[in-house]
């Protein structure tokens, strides 16, 4: 395994590389599509390299039925890639990061359940509860990590870290007083979000990441197990989201509609025109393609705030500002 974003010394910089994650765990949403958009955007105006990515390492959820959907439907939209890789494929690359934290000593056995964990009563940024790293003195069982049949927990590095965020949002955390040590491989053997996103971010070269601010939590503890492990921390930008309500709070608009629904009532350029529209690049709905929207593209007409949307049953409709 070897990070595939060297720092370059022979002049010119090579074109940066961007991926668009999406997990393959259902039907893509509007806000699937929205991230995408972005993303595609975002490399296609710098002139860089865009993958997309399959996340479909989940063995309860994830099927091969939802990945081709999500590339129908992202095809659909008009939006193209310069690779297309599934996350099953990268079992080695996992498991060497995985020998490379155990060698460190900084891979241990965890059985804590959710109810202990909450007991704790400290939130996490995220809305959580932070684990408060209570089996960091375990070993690994005389097998080593491929033996053990608990869930495996990476020992962070101590300390702030950072990263730079395009936007201008702080990313500075210290993780383990935040979150505590994450999970790296779950109970059932599935290569767990955290050390999965890292691995394949440097396997793929990826220099720039695009995603929405709801993962922006998460950064200082990638950053940490991407400096265990050796590798170039990437570029990030967090972007705005679509929210609905739900009850008296606001969440991501999520399960309300999905692709296919939209597919029923929408044109492409329709819908792409809704989703620049709800991104407050644009101040009235007009249909539009991907690339008939590259040129005009800069990150400084998309809005910093969430934006609020309602699916009413034959159209998305999007209202004002939201949050930050």
């Amino acid at each position: 395994m070897e990070d595939q974003n060297p720092t370059d010394t022979a002049g010119s910089a090579p074109p940066g590389v961007g991926r668009f994650a999406p997990s393959t765990t259902g039907e893509a949403h509007p806000g699937t599509l929205l991230a995408a958009l972005l993303c595609w955007l975002d490399a296609r105006k710098n002139g860089d390299r865009v993958l997309l990515r399959l996340e479909n390492l989940d063995p309860d959820r994830s099927t091969p039925a939802f990945e081709d959907a999500m590339q129908q439907d992202l095809a659909w939209l008009g939006l193209d890639w310069d690779e297309v890789t599934r996350q099953s494929d990268n079992q080695s690359d996992y498991e060497e990061a995985l020998d490379r934290l155990a060698e460190a000593g900084q891979l241990y056995p965890c059985s804590c359940s959710r109810a202990e964990i909450r007991a704790s009563g400290v939130r996490t940024p995220d809305g959580g509860y932070r684990y408060d790293n209570r089996c960091r003195d375990r070993a690994l069982p005389p097998g080593g990590w491929r033996a053990s049949e608990e869930p495996l927990r990476a020992r962070l590095l101590e300390g702030t870290f950072t990263a730079v965020d395009l936007g201008g949002d702080d990313l500075t955390q210290d993780p383990t007083a935040s979150f505590g040590d994450p999970i790296v491989r779950r109970r059932d053997g599935a290569i767990a979000y955290q050390l999965a996103c890292v691995v394949d971010d440097a396997m793929s070269g990826v220099t720039r990441i695009v995603r929405g601010r709801d993962i922006m939590s998460n950064t200082a503890s990638q950053v940490a197990i991407q400096t265990s492990l050796g590798f170039v921390t990437p570029e990030y930008r967090h972007h705005m989201l679509l929210l609905e309500r739900q009850g008296e709070k606001l969440a991501k608009l999520h399960g309300s509609v999905g692709a296919t629904a939209l597919r029923e009532v929408y044109s492409a350029a329709e819908l792409c025109g809704v989703l620049v529209f709800a991104a407050g690049m644009v101040e009235r709905l007009e249909p539009m393609t991907p690339t008939e929207r590259l040129d005009g593209f800069s990150w400084d007409r998309v809005s910093h705030k969430d934006r609020l949307a309602h699916w009413a049953g034959r159209v998305l409709e999007v209202s004002g500002d939201q949050g930050q």
